[in-house]
């Protein structure tokens, strides 16, 4: 029991009630009264000194020696057994012969409260293409609209702009030079994702780049008809991530992480059209001079070379 450390019944206290006793003397029912304490208990505490000293006087665990009908140690080895074959709770409940909240509690002691954990993690698997346009990757991020200075810069969240919809950051990037490109949509629909694709490719050829292969996610626009067919008039081989897979397309997310942080998140923006506008500038610094750690401490224009020279660099 945590007590303060000035309270009638502490080991401070209790240590003043036995000396007043034992070498004071102090009768028990006059020192007891003097700290508050019942008789009885002074007795207590008397008896806990003269048989383990200064220790009989700190406080003790309220947890009871025996629980009688606390769950045997086969029992609980026989619930974790059945759990790493995969059965769910009700299945190893039925067959240990305990109830189902039982079953939920030790496993949950032992780690074993979700079946996900049974698996070991997949390793990493890292890969960077050789040549820049050899993979592209696409992805999009929904953001608020900015009404006024949010609660990420003011720590305020009572002030907050609601009801004023959202944009629609849409990014390529390519897999071996990082080089990014990046527009805020007002939508993430597939025309919007295709008119997005086309222009990007633009970009990507004005850099020296022929853009060969595509990667994205399932979403909505991306499997659509119209989207499909701009793929096949760009001649880009389309690809898509596993469901559920949001690390396939991790160089995409991982970019998207580092423009929130150092972009959209970073300055006290009054309006979005504030934040677009200083989108360029980033990019410019992102491509061109912001140090990379898995291009050696490069930026990604450096991966982009044509006879020894970055092309379209000044």
């Amino acid at each position: 029991m945590d007590l303060h450390k000035n309270a009638g019944s502490c080991p401070r206290s209790r240590a003043v009630l036995v000396s007043r006793v034992v070498q004071e003397g102090w009768t028990v029912a006059r020192a007891a009264e003097a700290q508050g304490l019942s008789t009885r208990a002074a007795y207590r505490w008397l008896a806990r000194y003269r048989a383990e000293g200064l220790a009989g006087l700190e406080d003790r665990s309220s947890r009871p020696h025996r629980v009688p009908h606390r769950t045997s140690a086969e029992r609980i080895e026989r619930m974790l057994q059945l759990r790493r074959e995969g059965r769910c709770g009700a299945e190893v409940a039925a067959r240990v012969g305990v109830p189902r909240s039982t079953v939920a509690r030790w496993l949950r002691r032992r780690g074993l409260g979700r079946l996900g954990r049974l698996a070991p993690p997949e390793p990493a698997r890292r890969y960077q293409k050789q040549h820049p346009g050899e993979l592209v990757h696409l992805d999009i991020k929904k953001l608020g609209r900015i009404g006024q200075v949010g609660h990420r810069i003011t720590g305020d969240r009572r002030s907050r702009s609601r009801g004023i919809g959202w944009e629609y950051v849409h990014v390529a990037i390519d897999d071996a030079s990082r080089l990014a490109y990046v527009e805020v949509l007002p939508d993430e629909r597939a025309p919007t994702a295709t008119a997005f694709l086309t222009r990007a490719v633009v970009f990507f050829a004005g850099h020296g780049v022929r853009s060969q292969r595509l990667l994205t996610d399932n979403g909505s626009c991306y499997v659509a008809d119209a989207f499909a067919r701009r793929c096949q008039d760009l001649e880009l081989t389309h690809g898509r991530t596993r469901p559920y897979r949001p690390r396939t397309n991790g160089k995409a997310e991982r970019f998207i992480q580092t423009l929130l942080r150092e972009w959209a998140y970073a300055f006290p923006f009054n309006s979005s059209a504030q934040r677009s506008q200083l989108l360029p500038r980033y990019l410019h610094f992102y491509n061109h001079h912001r140090a990379h750690a898995a291009l050696a401490g490069q930026p990604p224009i450096s991966r982009l070379m044509l006879n020894n020279l970055v092309r379209n660099y000044t």
